[in-house]
């Protein structure tokens, strides 16, 4: 028996897009400390680095302040400029330009933007692809690639949101009869993480479905795209429904 999928009955909440780069407030604390370290000496870094550890000393006063992380990140980087200094020549002042830890990290976030440029014109180029492919009334017959749920995130955002019924059920028929890298366990457990609970609900109830009539084609399914997006946890207890059954009479 075919357990109907994990999170055919996930409550429903609002898909909000992830913000292209998250909010590292350990991260602004040491680009603030370097900032106000541009150009100072040894005397004014240690100067600064007393000032951090005093503050550090009174947020630990603070249980509403324990879980800071920008605190002690700059007094953290406070103490690293002043060790790098304290190994340079006499008179010498801080310039990150010449810091070969921050340069590594500036290094570090440019590849990672130059991947995820990469990885958005390949989102992109599937989206116009599968775009093509449902105006030449083809995409039923086109086999899903890793990656086409971020392509079909593509196609909703293009339409304003609006739900891309064709582009859903081509996937929750792809994920129901585990083709192509959907036959892996672990690929299914991705798709169950980035696609909508209406979607996951189809694919169960295919799932089902296809134990109680085995050679319905498309169309004669049509329905179960209507149950799933109208109401999935009606939908999931339904797939939860006939498991129970189809399990009785194997």
């Amino acid at each position: 028996m075919t357990t109907p999928w994990r999170t055919a009955r996930r409550p429903l909440a609002p898909r909000v897009a992830a913000p292209r780069e998250s909010v590292d407030p350990a991260c602004i604390g040491r680009r603030v400390v370097r900032r106000r370290a541009k150009g100072t000496d040894a005397g004014a870094v240690a100067a600064a680095l007393e000032e951090a550890r005093f503050d550090a000393r009174q947020a630990s006063r603070h249980e509403d302040l324990a879980d800071d992380v920008r605190g002690p990140a700059e007094l953290a980087e406070w103490e690293r400029i002043e060790r790098l200094l304290a190994d340079a020549a006499p008179d010498t002042v801080y310039d990150p330009d010449a810091d070969d830890v921050v340069q590594a990290e500036l290094a570090a976030d440019a590849a990672a933007r130059e991947a995820e440029l990469r990885k958005a014109a390949r989102v992109a180029a599937r989206a116009d692809e599968l775009q093509a492919l449902r105006q030449l009334g083809t995409l039923e017959q086109t086999e899903p690639r890793e990656g086409d749920e971020a392509a079909r995130d593509e196609l909703t955002r293009r339409a304003g949101s609006y739900v891309q019924r064709d582009v859903d059920a081509w996937l929750a028929h792809a994920l129901a009869a585990h083709l192509v890298h959907y036959r892996y366990p672990a690929a299914r457990e991705v798709a169950a993480d980035l696609l909508p609970t209406h979607l996951l609900a189809h694919a169960a109830l295919l799932i089902e479905l296809a134990h109680i009539a085995p050679g319905a084609g498309v169309g004669q399914l049509a329905f179960a795209a209507r149950l799933a997006s109208a109401d999935p946890e009606a939908t999931g207890d339904l797939v939860a429904f006939l498991a129970r059954a189809w399990s009785g009479q194997s």
